[in-house]
């Protein structure tokens, strides 16, 4: 069993900071691929941005020099740092994972769920 928490979703006013954290516990050998996904209100779930094990990133252009995202590896966790935050940023924020549990077998997994609300 995996669990992941996630914290750190709030309202906010445009071009405010919010940092989000999601942690993880359970049966995991490795986590390989740390995300951070979002969901506005009739569309698509989208990547924001994701890291590797090793610190390579990966953004969303419609975040890329607003948002950061972290890793720490010994406490399973990954942050988002969200800078000059916008409306269009509003939505549901999902942190996902993938890796390899105990026995090698292959795990993808997805948080609950954050709301973050930025207001004009």
């Amino acid at each position: 069993q995996v669990q992941l928490v996630e914290s750190g979703g709030d309202l906010v006013q445009a071009g405010g900071s919010l940092r989000l954290s999601c942690v993880v516990s359970g049966s995991i050998r490795t986590i390989n691929t740390m995300g951070w996904y979002r969901q506005a209100p009739g569309k698509q779930r989208e990547l924001v941005a994701d890291i590797t094990r090793s610190g390579g990133t990966n953004y969303a252009d419609s975040v890329r020099g607003r948002f950061a995202i972290s890793r720490d590896n010994a406490k399973n966790t990954v942050y988002l740092q969200m800078n000059s935050l916008k409306p269009d940023d509003t939505a549901v924020y999902y942190c996902n994972i993938e890796g390899v549990d105990r026995w090698y077998r292959p795990l993808n997994y997805w948080g609950q769920g954050t709301q973050v609300t930025v207001s004009s």
